[in-house]
């Protein structure tokens, strides 16, 4: 594989490209769209800015410029269209999934440019953008929530998020039935367990010590369950290999989400070819 390339240009063709769409007769671009995706995923990886894409090693002909390259990725993000391939290839291949149990998690995201969905979080110190993160039982990223502004806790609509992620395995014709699913102390609230219960989700939320132990008493609590819920935390090292999503540097939500998208496509593919 070129030193350039995130994944293998046979892999963008085949797994990616058939869930992407492409101008309408008479307005194609001159350019590979496999080597428009393959500039993307580099950026994707690197972190660099956009005015640095090194186009003149990424292409094969004729470079184009990166304001090409950042049309293109705009254009499929505003589609939501990096969410549709990866519902795609996870509804195609769900049976590489492990749902024995499964984790929720949440990130805070250091956001140097405020605009949509950028707030100051005071336990961090800095501006934050959060999102809950869904899981298998080995790490496989499987949805991702609507990104809230980092000024709110953990809990915050947690109703409304928890939909949005069973909302993304319905999509993905992957069923919630019965699975079982870790948290930590942070989402320990009545109305958490709510939310996951009206999805038929088996809720096992660390106790916080600051609600005085009365969730400890009411709820039970398989703490050999939560001692796999390291998992999560190769997870965050995998997503944090992709520099453009390690800190937020995109003022649109629409962009934010597409590289989380990306690199959840990246390590789907991945670890599925690993596992063959």
């Amino acid at each position: 594989m070129p030193e350039y390339a995130v994944l293998d240009k046979d892999t963008i063709r085949n797994r990616i490209m058939p869930y992407l769409s492409v101008a309408k007769r008479g307005f194609e671009t001159k350019f590979d769209l496999v080597e428009i995706v393959n500039a993307i995923l580099f950026k994707l990886k690197s972190g660099c800015q956009w005015r640095m894409l090194p186009t003149g090693h990424l292409f094969s002909g004729v470079a184009p410029s990166w304001k090409t390259v950042f049309h293109h990725y705009r254009k499929w993000c505003k589609a939501g269209e990096w969410k549709r391939v990866f519902t795609e290839l996870l509804k195609a291949n769900k049976d590489k999934v492990d749902l024995s149990l499964s984790h929720i998690d949440c990130s805070h995201t250091t956001a140097y440019r405020g605009d949509e969905m950028v707030e100051y979080q005071g336990r961090k110190k800095r501006n934050t953008t959060n999102a809950l993160y869904l899981s298998d039982r080995n790490g496989l990223p499987l949805a991702m929530s609507e990104p809230q502004s980092g000024n709110h806790a953990d809990l915050y609509e947690i109703e409304k998020r928890i939909d949005e992620l069973m909302q993304q395995l319905r999509e993905a014709s992957i069923r919630t039935d019965g699975l079982f699913c870790n948290l930590d102390a942070g989402f320990d609230g009545k109305s958490l367990r709510a939310a996951l219960d009206s999805h038929n989700v088996i809720s096992n939320v660390c106790p916080n010590r600051r609600n005085g132990g009365e969730t400890e008493d009411e709820y039970l609590f398989d703490e050999q369950m939560y001692r796999e819920r390291w998992i999560v935390e190769r997870t965050n090292a995998w997503m944090d290999g992709f520099k453009s999503i390690l800190t937020r540097f995109d003022t649109t939500v629409s962009s934010w989400k597409g590289w989380n998208y990306l690199a959840f496509i990246v390590i789907f593919l991945k670890k599925i070819h690993k596992s063959k």
